[in-house]
């Protein structure tokens, strides 16, 4: 039996997976309704997809509605863990060890304010890798794969062939890349003017 409160209180009446809405992270969102909880409700994430916990007497209306409003705080709450050097170089070490079989080596990882241009940048010679403050805040698979970009450069120094094939290890590149495509395009975007109350 597994140790979530939930299924000590008893088995919750319904159970639904679906796909989230928006931008967030997880590929999927669960919903537990308790006979037991009357007016909480809360939300955490379990691997790939988030889990909501509902009173078991609200509606579908009301039910949609939570799940909107816990996606947004959980993805509020993810944006302000902001790692710091140290953890971001352990994180390198780790994507290294997972997907470059701990070839990659940096000397230093970092976060630095002067590159407005770029997510991040590498020197090989010095093995250093420099992100973006940028990506602070983003969600963490956009994080991995700017730094495995810049680990793939240990190796490979150029944008060529091998250096692409290098990064179909990581299996979030796609995704990753679009959302910092997104992010680009919505920078270029005119920013309309506040409509003015008469």
């Amino acid at each position: 039996m597994s140790a979530d409160p939930l299924h000590r209180a008893g088995t919750p009446q319904r159970s639904t997976t679906s796909p989230p809405s928006g931008g967030s992270r997880a590929s999927a969102v669960e919903v537990r309704r308790s006979a037991r909880r009357r007016r909480t409700v809360s939300a955490y994430r379990e691997g790939d997809r988030t889990v909501v916990l509902i009173p078991a007497r609200m509606s579908e209306a009301e039910e949609q509605r939570w799940v909107r409003v816990m996606l947004d705080k959980l993805a509020a709450q993810e944006s302000k863990r902001v790692l710091g050097d140290a953890e971001l170089t352990e994180r390198a070490e780790r994507l290294s060890e997972q997907y470059f079989g701990g070839r990659a080596r940096p000397t230093s990882v970092r976060w630095v304010t002067n590159q407005n241009t770029r997510w991040g940048s590498c020197t090989p010679s010095e093995g250093s890798i420099r992100l973006s403050h940028r990506l602070q805040g983003m969600p963490e698979y956009v994080v991995d794969y700017v730094l495995v970009h810049e680990l793939a450069h240990l190796l490979v120094p150029g944008h060529g062939p091998g250096f692409w094939r290098l990064l179909e290890a990581y299996p979030r590149t796609e995704r990753a890349r679009g959302y910092l495509e997104g992010v680009v395009a919505a920078d270029r975007l005119p920013h309309v003017p506040a409509a003015r109350r008469e």
